[in-house]
């Protein structure tokens, strides 16, 4: 079996070749279609590529992936050996990527269909768009700043009354120009937006997934399309700690010798897009009644509201792996809420109204709904405080020796909060 590494770049692919433990180059490939399929034809079925994961890379993976016995995308990150190399060239890059794919110290990435590699780019796109559209609400506040006239009294100042607030405001003309021109790309980069979100409306009214994640109170159109297409396939994970890594809600952990370890930060690894959303959605969680409200008070206690939200938003990671590998809605949702998001997805992709008749299908739900809904969830919170207090009551206060262990001094702090008893599901 070779061992072949390819060190992509835009135009060009360079080529090194591992075999039996010598290495050698072998030249370079355009990074053209037509040149790529043909490269791929001269593999060995047998042969084993490698490449970092850059730009078109998820591309020309697909391409060389029927023709050869398997295809690793790697993390440049993982990749110390190139970046922290003395030599830096892109034959030596790809050699250094031989050697390392034939002694087997490489991990793959995993590389999305089409399907999810179309719903990334749409999703990055968006998020992308609405960058802009706020620069250009911000340019606008700092005219008002620069000219004295300090927060509109208007809530929505790029609404109707808000632009009839601004055209009565006396600017100067550069200002004036300023002005028209934010209002202008306001207007298009929301028209965009807007073309983008009813796709993703589309898809999202489409997938079972997305819409078992939109079961869990605060996750709309928008974070189930993130968060599926961050996670993609769920069976990867095998574990909802490994998910909550992907995502980069982990924490720092540094550890050396005798001394104990510290828990810092979160690493802020992997997608930074699902990360925010995830964050944004444990923030509307947490104001609705559940058992993720009682869980962030229960941390709000001895933390502050942000690492309260943070947990949460890794809470919400956890049972996204948990309904996503079980195919179970969220035991804990309101019917009635989330009928009315699918509605409004199912609005914003371009469905027909429905006939206002008596005896069709209702969306809305009656006042005696809303009534028993919200008192099943408050029933929820009210058992998961009852088991962490019992928890608390019945855990140890210092757990001694266990299996496995070394020492046999009473376990203090973390560790005595690590012992056998039962902890919450939340």
């Amino acid at each position: 079996m070779r061992s072949i590494a390819l060190d992509v770049h835009q135009s060009f692919c360079e080529v090194a070749i591992c075999e039996q433990g010598e290495v050698r180059s072998a030249g370079r490939v355009k990074s053209e279609r037509a040149a790529l399929e043909r490269f791929a034809e001269s593999l060995d079925p047998t042969d084993q590529v490698v490449m970092e994961a850059t730009g078109p890379a998820m591309e020309i993976a697909r391409i060389i992936e029927p023709h050869v016995a398997r295809v690793v995308v790697a993390n440049a990150q993982d990749v110390r050996a190139i970046s922290h190399a003395r030599v830096k060239s892109d034959r030596f890059d790809a050699r250094t990527l031989a050697r390392l794919l034939d002694a087997g110290m490489l991990e793959t990435v995993w590389v999305p269909d089409e399907g999810t590699q179309e719903l990334r780019r749409r999703v990055a796109r968006r998020a992308a768009l609405v960058r802009q559209r706020t620069r250009a609400k911000n340019e606008v506040h700092a005219v008002l700043a620069r000219c004295l006239l300090g927060r509109s009294p208007v809530s929505d100042l790029f609404g109707k009354g808000g632009r009839a607030w601004l055209a009565r405001q006396d600017l100067p003309a550069a200002e004036l120009e300023t002005v028209a021109g934010c209002l202008r790309q306001i207007d298009f980069l929301g028209e965009e937006i807007e073309a983008i979100d009813a796709r993703l409306c589309e898809w999202v009214s489409a997938s079972p997934e997305a819409r078992r994640l939109m079961t869990i109170p605060g996750i709309g159109v928008g974070a189930a399309a993130a968060l599926m297409a961050a996670i993609g396939d769920v069976s990867r994970f095998s574990s909802p700690r490994k998910l909550v890594a992907y995502l980069g809600l982990d924490a720092k952990v540094r550890q050396s010798g005798e001394s104990a370890a510290q828990h810092g930060q979160i690493s802020k690894r992997g997608n930074a897009q699902a990360r925010s959303v995830l964050v944004e959605a444990a923030w509307i969680a947490v104001r609705s009644p559940g058992p993720l409200r009682a869980f962030s008070e229960r941390l709000r206690a001895r933390k502050h509201s942000g690492v309260a939200a943070v947990a949460v938003a890794r809470k919400i990671a956890c049972l996204c792996w948990q309904l996503l590998s079980k195919e179970e809605d969220y035991a804990f949702g309101r019917p009635s809420l989330v009928r009315a998001k699918l509605r409004r997805a199912e609005l914003s992709a371009g469905a027909a109204k429905l006939p206002q008749r008596h005896g069709g299908r209702r969306i809305s739900a009656t006042q005696k709904e809303r009534e028993a809904e919200r008192e099943l969830v408050e029933r929820a919170e009210v058992a998961y405080r009852r088991l962490v207090d019992d928890w608390r009551s019945t855990g140890p206060k210092g757990a001694g020796a266990t299996d496995g262990r070394a020492s046999s001094r009473p376990s203090t702090g973390q560790a005595a909060r690590r012992a056998t008893a039962q902890r919450p599901a939340l």
